[in-house]
């Protein structure tokens, strides 16, 4: 258990490096680092104090002690100085075991302030070295803040998840455990406890030999593309009692250097996201693909021994994608290995993220003995499914356990798993043959599909008007040259906040004596707003708060909420708006409470509603997370204090662009750039290679852009003429971004900017070799923000075909005229 103080602690070191290092991961890589150096330090002392050698700091590095770091002495300045250098140059210190070199590799310290680097190591001056699971267990708390690890769609496993999956695959002395996609070792760890305990006495004792404690060290393995993940795993295993772990940092996908090696457990959550252009693996992958979750999943199958088994975290693309890869993975899976299908609830990685997943149990020896698949649901896995994750009542994790290992051993015992006499008592469980799984083609792995109860009523829920099953009611508006109805408490909104969408805020408030003496009503929280005239009709808006509307708004409220979610209400209005499309033309389309009361929509039991909703909402959970990512990344050049600040009139030379007109910007191949980047195409390029162009007046004053090969710059922006020393265009255009040149524009009539005003600006100037490895990182970041966009677009395609799945065919609305329709004025 965690205790108080230390817990205490690690949230004061965090709390003293956010002001300098805002990002929880590097703030978790310099706690880490200073940790292990202050810890190195403890066991040098104790060496010496038993009468032994000091083994870490000693030589040339004896210099860099803790007690030295902790002298009244050593200045502010001195201290930056001896630390940064200490950790930076301890993987050249040969007197210190592989293991501690690793952890130290690039290494450095990402700011230069001394009060907060003195108060930093305050902190952990408090901790003391201490091998044991205390201590661990502290660690695991510090990684817990890293939530999302970001890099290619990683998310953190929460603990009882993990937990739960070992339980499921119950690894033993002996056996070879890997996960291949590591993070921060927490599969890995959870399995060594779980031998652990299950390898004891009566008194808690443990039988292990020391032999045998020694080759289970051996056992557990893990890869990691990432070298700050490698590092974090190292510590974690170290602090739980591994001296020399086995963690590699390895490309599991694109490299082959591995791939004879085999397991006989694997635990993973591998990474869900793939870069723009697809992951680009070696020749040996059974299943051909660039998707990153059919890879790993593919080689987690591939490298278990012919007794292996393994749990897999997997997105719910693998479950049901009909692509050709995903399909011939399912019927490899089902062929050779899958035993069982584990449905998460969607929310098990909130806040972090909102992907639906599941859990592929694989187990060879049990795969050849079974012609069936067994598939449970997780309802409820022991903690609400909002952002805070707070524990609840009615946890299904034990329950499904129980039920896979009686599954499990009705397999081994040779019963007929599929009869009645059978059966299981959880009714979120299925056992489904292979022979119908594979029947269609597609191998789905969704156990819904199979549950003939539901796929019977699939497009037939009735149809009903929703003047039957809502309140609906329309507002007005106040008088406005009433003063007194006005600027008062009472929110009021009109259409224009209809964008299917949450409405979370209202523009303008009335008063109490300006709600009494108009047509508004008051409509609560978790009404469906439609828009009823103008560009906005048909458009919907989810209400999340108490609030008047004026005459343009219908709002609509279940007459009973245990027959029609509000939710559900919402997400199904929108699939009507092409019924308001048909009202007229343009801003002239208005509708009226008749018409809306008139329309119908399916209306399913309300479990199977709620499901929707719970199904509609996780992917917009990913909207939401993808837009998030898109709106706040911008790129930046963290500024080493080394590197020299040069001035722009050292660096280049610029000029002003050439007059283009309009008409001649029509026709052409080659793009012609302004201020606001490319506006238009022309037959002639002024330049053939690519340059660096800087809006020069106007609303896009100071905005940069790097162009294309063969390109026209018109004269409302400046472009890089000549570079006078080595520098990487597109660092040059980053640093010029981070500068925000606008900033510095001359405000009269328009903004705009001189070539001397950007000339005197300066920016950090390291050598082209730093340049363009900056330039590559950030490039890998904007892949990753291009993704998101294209996960907004895949996920707005899931929750449109959701919607389309409750209609029908035959019952979704269409553009097409209703001549049965009649429009009347409001």
């Amino acid at each position: 258990m965690l205790d108080t103080d230390t817990k205490r602690r690690i949230d004061t070191a965090r709390d003293i490096l956010v002001g300098k290092v805002p990002d929880p991961k590097s703030q978790v890589e310099q706690i880490t680092i200073a940790l292990i150096y202050k810890f190195m330090d403890d066991m040098d002392a104790e060496a010496a104090e038993l009468g032994g050698d000091r083994q870490f700091f000693t030589g040339e590095f004896a210099k860099y002690g803790w007690a030295q770091l902790m002298s009244p002495s050593v200045s502010g300045h001195d201290l930056i100085d001896l630390y940064g250098k200490g950790i930076s140059t301890m993987p050249q210190n040969d007197g210190i075991p592989v293991l501690f070199r690793d952890i130290f590799k690039n290494a450095y310290l990402p700011y230069r302030d001394p009060e907060t680097l003195k108060s930093f190591l305050k902190i952990i001056n408090e901790f003391s070295y201490d091998h044991s699971e205390r201590l661990g267990d502290a660690f695991e708390y510090l990684l817990s803040v890293l939530g999302s690890q970001g890099d290619a769609g990683q998310f953190r496993t929460p603990r009882h998840i993990i937990d739960f999956m070992v339980e499921v695959m119950r690894p033993k002395k002996g056996e070879v455990i890997l996960d291949p996609a590591c993070g921060t070792a927490g599969f890995l760890i959870s399995a060594y406890k779980h031998i652990l305990r299950n390898n004891q006495d009566s008194n808690n004792s443990s039988t292990l030999t020391p032999d045998e404690k020694g080759e289970l060290a051996k056992n557990f393995k893990g890869y990691d593309i990432s070298p700050d993940m490698v590092r974090l795993s190292l510590v974690n295993l170290y602090l739980h009692g591994f001296t020399a772990p086995s963690i590699a940092e390895y490309d599991t996908l694109t490299s082959e250097d591995r791939w004879n090696e085999f397991a006989d457990v694997i635990l993973a959550n591998p990474p869900f996201m793939s870069p723009k252009g697809g992951i680009k693996p070696h020749k040996r992958f059974t299943i051909k693909a660039k998707r990153s979750e059919v890879l790993f999943v593919d080689y987690i199958a591939e490298h278990l021994t012919p007794t292996g088994r393994a749990g897999i975290i997997v997105p719910e693309g693998i479950i049901f994608q009909s692509q050709t890869a995903y399909k011939d993975l399912r019927k490899a899976l089902l062929k050779d290995s899958l035993v069982a299908v584990i449905s998460l609830p969607a929310g098990v990685f909130n806040p972090y993220s909102g992907v639906k997943t599941s859990i592929l149990i694989l187990d060879k020896v049990l795969a050849k003995k079974s012609d069936t698949i067994a598939f449970f649901k997780v309802e409820n896995d022991g903690f609400g499914l909002g952002a805070q994750r707070r524990a609840v009542l009615g946890d299904d994790l034990p329950s499904v356990l129980e039920e896979f290992k009686n599954y499990e051993l009705g397999i081994t015992n040779g019963e007929d798993v599929l009869s009645e006499e059978f059966g299981v008592s959880n009714p979120s469980v299925l056992v489904v043959s292979k022979e119908k799984i594979a029947a269609n083609g597609d191998f789905s792995f969704s156990g819904e599909r199979y549950r003939e109860d539901r796929t019977s009523q699939l497009n037939k829920w009735p149809m009903v008007e929703l003047g039957d099953v809502c309140e609906i009611k329309s507002g007005g508006t106040p008088s406005r040259s009433e003063s007194a109805f006005w600027n008062g408490t009472i929110p009021w909104i009109g259409s224009t906040v209809c964008k299917d969408g949450y409405v979370m805020q209202a523009e303008e408030f009335i008063t109490e004596e300006g709600f009494k003496n108009s047509s508004t009503k008051l409509l609560v929280a978790g009404t469906t707003l439609i828009a009823l005239v103008g560009a906005t009709i048909g458009k919907t808006g989810l209400l999340k708060f108490d609030s008047t509307t004026n005459q343009n708004v219908a709002g609509l409220y279940p007459k009973s909420l245990n027959e029609l979610d509000p939710n559900y209400l919402f997400y199904i209005s929108q699939c009507l708006y092409p019924k308001f499309l048909t009202l007229g033309e343009g801003k002239f389309r208005m509708a009226n409470l008749s018409f809306v009361r008139s329309q119908k929509i399916p209306l399913p039991p309300i479990a199977i509603q709620q499901e929707i909703v719970a199904e509609i909402e996780s992917y917009q959970k990913v909207i939401d997370g993808a837009k998030a990512v898109i709106d706040n990344y911008r790129p930046h050049i963290p500024i080493d204090p080394d590197w020299a600040i040069t001035p722009l009139v050292e660096l280049v030379k610029l000029s002003s662009g050439d007059f283009l007109s309009a008409e001649m910007r029509k026709n052409g191949i080659f793009p012609v750039y302004g201020g606001n980047g490319i506006n238009g195409y022309h037959s002639e390029y002024l330049f053939e290679l690519p340059t660096v162009v800087i809006g020069r007046v106007g609303a896009y004053c100071g905005a940069v852009h790097l162009t294309e090969p063969k390109s026209w710059v018109t004269d409302n922006a400046l472009y890089v003429k000549e570079l006078l020393q080595p520098i990487d265009l597109k660092f040059l255009a980053l640093s010029l971004i981070d500068i925000n040149l606008n900033q510095y524009a001359k405000v009269g009539g328009q903004p705009s900017i001189s070539q001397s005003i950007i000339l005197e600006r300066s920016i950090p100037f390291p050598s082209l070799e730093i340049q363009k490895a900056i330039v590559a990182e950030i490039e890998v970041e904007q892949s990753l923000v291009d993704a998101n966009r294209e996960l907004i677009t895949r996920f707005e395609k899931k929750i449109q075909t959701t919607l389309n799945r409750i209609w029908g065919e035959e019952q979704k609305p269409s553009l097409e005229p209703d001549t049965n329709l009649q429009l009347t004025l409001l």
